[in-house]
């Protein structure tokens, strides 16, 4: 405080000091001297100057007296001013305290007023929401009424216009036969119609067969209204699109994170090979014995272990004295290697260190590593082995190698690579971490069911899928420029809906699987929020061209994206008929574009017949592309928008050929290039498969010189020649007589088969031939485009390469008998390989019919060999006995309970019922045959590994009868398959939980609901004390409670169990990796380990963003933040710490720190991330975007409103410029505005945002989205909240509605957003037009 005058300025009215009102201040003229001038005149030191006088001495100490008195009196004015001020001070404290007292006391009051209004407020909107309810309710069942009566009369109007249009026609008819004297009998002369009997015909087909013709009734697109508005192209609403997959930290990017992983998986070098494990054996002759021994003694145990799995089991081995004869084949089977093993003594060959080069130096993490060392007692290592051991050592930075030190016997040293052998094969390779050695049966069925509900598919369908896929994308024929052929494709898929389907055509060999293929790599890759199913169809008669297969195949992929594949039917029929509809229903909780792809889709058998679908109108977020042959495609096809693919240009011919030459270390002269251009100018010379097999053929020189083979290949003049000149060509260039018989037989087997041929098989078949010679025929054979591996299968590569098999080798067909004979021997080898202890117990059985003797034959090989019914057995055995057409023999393997099981297990049912078909069996005949089989297993069931089988056994058959649709039936062989379990193993075993959830689905199909609750109450007991609360198995019977519940109109209760289900789906799926997620993941890693070993490099530091995003996806928390923190010090030091990669990294290590809620240090890090990107990127840059999301995200999450609100008005700025103003992205962003305006009280701002959001969600979505009825509710709430209580009534009533009309996954028919059953919307443009019924 200062002195009145300093605190206060002339004219200013201040309170007087002493109580008065107030007054005006003035100014006090007093002179003040400078203290240091006067205390320098008053006490100046020195001698007194000569002639002074003692008068002027004393003025001066007066003029110091007199300043003296004029400061105190200023002083004492002072201090009783100021005790005037903190006495009027006092008073206003008091004064102040009485104030503050009163108003505490009306607060108090005002408080407790408040808690009573706002309690009466609580109860009086809880009332209304009740009532609002129950309205809506009510008018719900009002209009569903209105809706299922409109159908009704609709569907019997036209009942009705078809009966008068067939009695007219009949009439005519009639009159027609009168007028030519022809007589008609008539009914009504007839004395009676009950004694009319329909006889069939043996082998022909019953009625139950003839009733339910596939996919026969109507599809639903033909009732269906488009919604005529443009909804533009569909963006990722995460990061993936704009940077590349693992770039980025975040939960929501999960789904996508794996999907882009399993779509870069050709770049990824699996741990099986083609669906077999590869065991590579490196030896010399002094452990030759070892070697010997393991092949004899412990091959087939492994061989079980795999094949039990469904997987193949390969020794692949060189000899020392011809291994230099196949360099390329060794380097070839060392990639392509499950595990190597090398076996060490004393000395090593140049072949023996060239193979351990490869595999154990250049590559040790490619494949795990086994080394056998046999010593001597000494334990002395010579020179070069030392050398050998010390180079491996050095390579094995990671210490993975095992390593297995034996001084003993062969024998044992045998024995020790086996187990190693088996644990690394069980444990890395397969994933059986702890599993039992015999884990088949139950283990795997159940491993099986737990991944993909009530649902049945093949893995191996879907392993030949991605595999077709992968060889496409890695083809160097992909590496044409298609490039305005992917432009086109992409006009036409932006293309406004309603889009019919793509049609690309072209000749045999164009390229079309190639376009696809290269197509959909790239838009993966720049859409990752598009959902791609592709399926490239086969030859004709294989299991990828069975329509039910690919129809279900496409169904499950797209039920596994949602957390969801219950509710699907087994029925062939019924898969037919349903998949539109859950392509509708799925397609409307999908974010983004759905694309269905299908390649040769008119190799499908009667593909005009089975998909029909193609002709209805699509959902407005689906496309479909098929591709056909221009020969071949249906004339009702040929109307759709079509890419036609044109023959290739001279210039794209040359650099087919040149890149050929290259890979050969070749180059054809000027002349050459000139003949080539002038023979490839027809169209049958100009397609990419042609030209292709041609260069190869001439770079291969098998006709001696260079231009001799030119001059022998320019004869050919389409496909089919140039193959079968390529055969002449290998057959020829084998050295002896047996091996072109072998490769002969070879061919023939594949071409005869179902599927195609092992490996293995072709191996036990002939048991001559040595692996070597098979590898360098195949790799021949390969490179000319004949055959390929694909799921462990030898298959031809393309359809003219099988043709011209069949015109080379079998006589156009004619010699397929012998071949089809050749391999049903081979397979029921398999069944009979235990018939001998069975003989006594048979002849026993005499007195039997021949018939019953012939299954009872069959039924007990069963028990003994089931260990040799494999997947392969079951998919070719009856299938050429079919070929055949031996319905004998076909109904005895169908009778083989463990052949059935395996077709029923895999999903193959619609196969299965083909047979049957097939051999003139009803579906109830069929189910007695089955019955009988079993009960007579029964009696030969004494062990309780027999009795868990039998009680599979009865399981299978209960879940084929009710997919049969013979509930009745299906209940005793359940019941019977829990009986056994209850028995065998225990009460409160997960087997018993199964059992209850078949026989709950029964009692569901026969709508006996209240049985069928009790019954998944149990069986969810069970699974919840065996497994805990969060596991798929539980996830599964919450799941079938919940569509119960729906059949019951129970909707609460099923809401609640379905979400509890969904979570339960994603929080496991996240934690083991959905579709095998995590595996790919750790196999990435690991491979992305070994490249950051190297010195500081923009690259090293991308590749430990990526191994930080990969570990934080696998839950290693830890290891992510090692990994991320090493990425942004590397990018800091090697690229400066402004750099936009920088910002990435503290963008992905921020979200980590999130995730741990270490919030403090995740702002600053989001913050620094958002300073560098707002530098260096453009104000619109999608990356700019997904740093300010999350930041204000991270503001709202820890109440830093205010803050949040400019950063998510800047997120709408930059979508608004990013996709338009009326897209979908854009209306989320105002929402999230909108919500954070009402949170900080400000509804006017809030309003007109929500009201914007709404309308662009409307014209967009449709009116009946669920992200309109969100907007509503939200609406709602808003005017509530301003007081407009009928508004909010109304708001609230239409959220409601899209709520009650929404699509549900866990039941039923609901109403169609594009149905005319279902609500009206509005749409841009003119009314849609109701499709006429196809």
């Amino acid at each position: 405080m200062g002195t009145a005058s300093s605190m206060v300025s002339p004219g200013e009215v201040i309170e007087d000091g002493y109580g008065g009102e107030g007054g005006e201040a003035c100014e006090i003229p007093v002179e003040v001297k400078p203290k240091a001038r006067l205390l320098r005149s008053s006490f100046r030191r020195g001698p007194r100057v000569i002639g002074a006088s003692f008068k002027s001495t004393g003025s001066v100490d007066l003029e110091y007296a007199a300043e003296y008195e004029r400061l105190r009196k200023e002083y004492e004015i002072f201090r009783v001013s100021k005790n005037n001020e903190i006495s009027s001070m006092q008073k206003k404290e008091a004064k102040l305290d009485e104030e503050n007292k009163r108003l505490r006391a009306e607060l108090q009051a005002l408080q407790k007023t408040y808690q009573k209004i706002l309690r009466e407020k609580e109860s009086a909107l809880e009332a209304k929401y009740q009532a609002m309810e129950r309205a809506a309710t009510f008018e719900h069942d009002r209009d569903k009424v209105k809706r299922q009566f409109k159908i009704f009369r609709e569907t019997k109007e036209k009942e009705i216009q078809d009966l008068l249009r067939a009695k007219r026609d009949l009439e005519a008819k009639l009159q027609q036969l009168q007028a030519q004297g022809i007589q008609v009998y008539d009914p009504n002369d007839s004395d009676s119609d009950d004694n009319q009997t329909t006889v069939t015909a043996a082998g022909t087909q019953c009625e139950y067969w003839t009733g339910g013709v596939l996919g026969s009734e109507p599809s639903m697109g033909s009732m269906m209204h488009l919604q005529q508005t443009f909804r533009g192209p569909e963006f990722a609403h995460s990061l993936i699109d704009v940077e590349g997959p693992f770039a980025n930290v975040s939960r929501d990017d999960w789904d996508a994170a794996v999907a882009s992983l399993l779509q870069v998986s050709p770049h990824v070098p699996q741990a099986l090979w083609s669906n077999t494990v590869r065991c590579y054996l490196i030896f010399t002759q002094e452990t030759k014995a070892e070697l010997d021994i393991f092949l004899k003694k412990h091959t087939s145990a492994l061989r079980r272990i795999c094949e039990s799995l469904g997987h193949f089991y390969l020794n692949v081995f060189f000899p020392e004295e011809n291994a230099a004869s196949y360099t390329v084949e060794r380097k070839q089977e060392i990639e392509r290697s499950s595990v190597c093993v090398l076996l060490l003594k004393s000395t090593v060959t140049s072949s023996v260190v060239e193979d351990c080069e490869e595999a154990f130096v250049k590559n040790p993490d490619g494949h795990p590593l086994v080394l056998y060392l046999r010593t001597e007692e000494d334990r002395n290592l010579t020179g070069p082995i030392r050398q050998l051991l010390e180079r491996v050592n050095a390579a094995d930075k990671a210490a993975k190698i095992k390593v297995v030190d034996h001084s003993g016997s062969a024998e044992e040293g045998a024995s020790l690579i086996y187990t190693q052998l088996e644990k690394v094969i069980k444990q890395e390779l397969l994933g059986l971490e702890g599993a039992d050695a015999e884990c088949k049966d139950s283990g795997m069925d159940e491993g099986r069911e737990e991944d993909s509900g009530d649902v049945l598919w093949d893995l191996h369908d879907e392993q030949e899928q991605i595999e077709a896929y992968q060889q496409a994308c890695s083809s160097t024929t992909s590496q044409l420029s298609f490039q305005k052929y992917i432009d086109r494709l992409n006009d036409m898929i932006a293309a406004p809906p309603p889009t019919p389907p793509l049609l690309v055509s072209g000749g045999p060999g164009s390229g079309k699987s190639l376009l696809l293929s290269k197509w959909i790599e790239l838009q993966q890759k720049q859409s990752p929020n598009t959902l791609f199913l592709y399926h490239f169809v086969g030859r004709p008669l294989s299991t990828s061209s069975e329509p039910v297969l690919i129809i279900k195949r496409l169904t499950v992929k797209l039920l596994q994206h949602f957390w969801s594949i219950s509710g699907l039917s087994m029925e062939p029929s019924k898969i037919l008929e349903e998949f539109p509809r859950w392509l509708e229903r799925l397609s409307a909780r999908h974010q983004g574009n759905i694309i269905i792809i299908i390649d040769s889709i008119d190799q499908i058998q009667q593909a005009e017949r089975h998909m029909k679908w193609l002709i209805d109108p699509l959902p407005v977020n689906v496309r479909v592309v098929v591709s056909v042959n221009v020969e071949t495609c249906p004339q009702a096809w040929r109307l759709w928008p079509t890419l036609h693919l044109d023959p290739l240009s001279p210039r794209e011919v040359k650099s087919i050929v040149s890149a050929e030459c290259q890979s050969m270390d070749l180059k054809l002269t000027k002349d050459q290039e000139k003949k080539l251009e002038r023979h490839c100018r027809s169209a049958s010379t100009c397609n990419a498969l042609y030209v292709t097999l041609l260069a190869r053929m001439i770079t291969s020189r098998s006709f001696g010189s260079l231009e001799k083979s030119l001059e022998q290949c320019l004869q050919c003049q389409d496909t089919m020649s140039v193959c079968r000149l390529a055969l002449k060509m290998t057959l020829s260039s084998l050295s002896t007589d047996r091996e072109r018989h072998i490769m002969r037989e070879i061919l023939g087997l594949v071409c005869a088969s179902h599927n195609g041929v092992s490996e293995s098989e072709v191996l036990d078949l002939f048991p001559e031939v040595e692996l070597p010679v098979l590898s360098s025929l195949l790799y021949r054979l390969n490179r000319l485009c004949i055959v390929t591996l694909r799921c462990g299968l030898i298959r031809f590569q393309h359809l003219q390469a099988w043709e011209a098999v069949r015109l080379e080798f079998l006589g156009g067909g004619s010699s397929s008998t012998a071949y089809r004979e050749k391999l049903i021997h081979y397979f029921n080898q398999q069944l009979r390989c235990c018939r001998d202890p069975l003989h006594k117990h048979i002849h026993h059985k005499s007195h039997c019919s021949v018939r019953t003797t012939r299954v009872f034959v069959c039924v007990c090989v069963c028990v003994f060999s089931q260990d040799r019914v494999t997947w392969r057995v079951a998919d070719e055995l009856p299938w050429l006995l079919q070929q055949q057409e031996d319905r004998t023999k076909l109904q005895l393997s169908l009778l083989n309970l463990f052949v059935s099981q395996n077709l029923y297990k895999r999903g193959h049912f619609s196969e299965l019922l083909a047979y049957w078909q097939y051999v003139g069996k009803d579906k109830s005949s069929m189910a007695t045959e089955y019955f009988d089989s079993l009960k007579r297993y029964e009696k030969s069931c004494e062990s309780e590994d027999s009795m868990t089988r039998l009680a599979n056994l009865y399981e299978t058959l209960g879940r084929f009868l009710k997919d049969l649709g013979l509930p009745s039936q299906a209940v005793a062989p359940l019941q019977r398959s829990l009986e056994i379990r209850e028995t065998a193993l225990d009460p409160d075993h997960p087997s018993v939980a199964r059992s209850l959830h078949q026989l709950a689905g029964v009692y569901v199909q026969w709508k006996k609901y209240g049985n069928a609750e009790q019954l998944y109450k149990q069986a969810l007991e069970i699974s919840e004390n065996a497994y805990g609360a969060e596991h798929a198995s539980v996830a599964r019977e919450l799941e079938s409670l919940a569509v119960l519940y729906q059949k019951q109109n129970k909707y609460e209760q099923a809401e609640k169990l379905r979400k509890r289900s969904v979570k339960i789906r994603q929080k496991t799926a996240r934690q083991k990796g959905h579709m095998y997620g995590f595996s790919l993941l750790r196999r990435r890693a690991l491979q992305l380990e070994e490249l950051t070993l190297g010195k500081d490099s923009a690259d090293c530091a991308k590749t430990l963003n990526e191994l930080g995003v990969l570990y934080y996806l696998q839950n290693n928390l830890d290891a992510a933040k090692v990994f991320l923190t090493r990425s942004l010090e590397m990018r800091q030091r090697v690229l400066g710490p402004d750099h936009p990669d920088c910002a990435q990294s503290l963008n992905n290590l921020a979200a980590l720190h999130t995730e741990r809620r270490e919030y403090e240090t995740a702002e600053d890090m989001y913050e620094r991330a958002l300073d560098i990107r707002k530098k260096a990127l453009s104000p619109d840059h999608p990356s700019l975007a997904y740093t300010l999301k999350h930041l204000a995200m991270l503001y709202k999450r820890r109440g830093k409103l205010e803050k949040a609100v400019p950063l998510y008005e800047l997120s709408l700025e930059i979508r608004e410029k990013s996709f338009g103003p009326k897209h979908p992205s854009v209306a989320t962003a105002l929402v999230n505005l909108a919500v954070i305006y009402c949170q900080l009280k400000k509804h006017s701002d809030a309003l007109p945002l929500y009201e914007r959001a709404l309308k662009i969600y409307e014209d967009s979505l449709g009116h009946s989205h669920p992200r309109v009825g969100e907007t509503l509710k939200n609406l709602a709430v808003l005017s509530y909240e301003e007081g407009d209580f009928e508004k909010a009534a109304e708001l609230y009533k239409r959220a409601m509605e899209i709520k009650e009309a929404e699509p549900s996954l866990v039941c039923g028919n609901a109403p169609s957003r594009h149905s005319s059953s279902g609500d009206a919307f509005s749409v841009r443009g003119p009314a849609p037009l109701p499709h006429a019924q196809r």
